[in-house]
């Protein structure tokens, strides 16, 4: 009997860390990350379509979601290049993307094959709709800013100008679903859970 070792790779991910050129006080894998951006990938998507009526006929909410969910597969091959050293210069970016390409390619080669047309628009950067990417991409640096500002809370300035740059890449978007996120929800990411609780309990106090 045939065997695939495509989710096994995917189990991997766990044990990929984030941000590797920087002391962490809270470390980070790929796993955890693309969860993180898968949701809020999704919940982007559905505030452009549900709160700001701009719908879509070429995507859904789903998709951005799982688009988002497999974004980092790559790294099993190639492990999480830092952006400094990613975007240092156009011959290092380059050769990265091409090598990024070929991973994804393998990686989509690990499923049977006929498995894979249904996971090419998830895997392949190049087959994804350009703006369930937009999508994606937005998510991938409020992930990256939320834990700019978990490590700062931790007391870890090594991540002041990270916090920064990022924060000013985010504004620059001008995506309303971006702001709308960045507005209502990002917040209260540094609350303690007592803190998350306490609207809780004072909402279920009768009146």
């Amino acid at each position: 009997m045939a065997t695939f070792r495509f989710f096994a790779y995917l189990d991997r991910l766990r044990w990929i860390k984030r941000w590797g050129l920087k002391r962490n006080v809270i470390e980070e894998n790929v796993m955890e990350h693309s969860w993180q951006v898968a949701t809020i990938a999704h919940a982007l998507a559905v505030i452009r379509f549900e709160l700001l009526h701009n719908r879509s006929t070429e995507f859904t909410a789903d998709e951005v979601a799982t688009t988002a969910l497999y974004h980092d597969c790559s790294e099993i091959i190639t492990g999480d290049l830092p952006s400094p050293i990613k975007y240092h210069s156009s011959t290092i970016t380059d050769a990265y993307k091409r090598i990024e390409d070929e991973a994804e390619h393998e990686i989509l080669s690990l499923l049977p094959a006929p498995m894979q047309p249904s996971y090419t628009k998830f895997l392949l950067h190049k087959a994804i709709h350009p703006e369930v990417a937009s999508l994606v991409k937005a998510a991938d640096l409020i992930s990256a800013y939320l834990k700019c500002q978990g490590e700062l809370h931790a007391g870890n300035k090594e991540f002041s100008s990270a916090a920064s740059d990022i924060e000013s890449t985010i504004r620059q978007l001008q995506m309303s679903e971006v702001d709308y996120f960045m507005s209502h929800f990002v917040g209260s990411y540094q609350l303690t859970l007592d803190e998350l609780l306490s609207q809780h309990d004072a909402e279920a106090l009768p009146s």
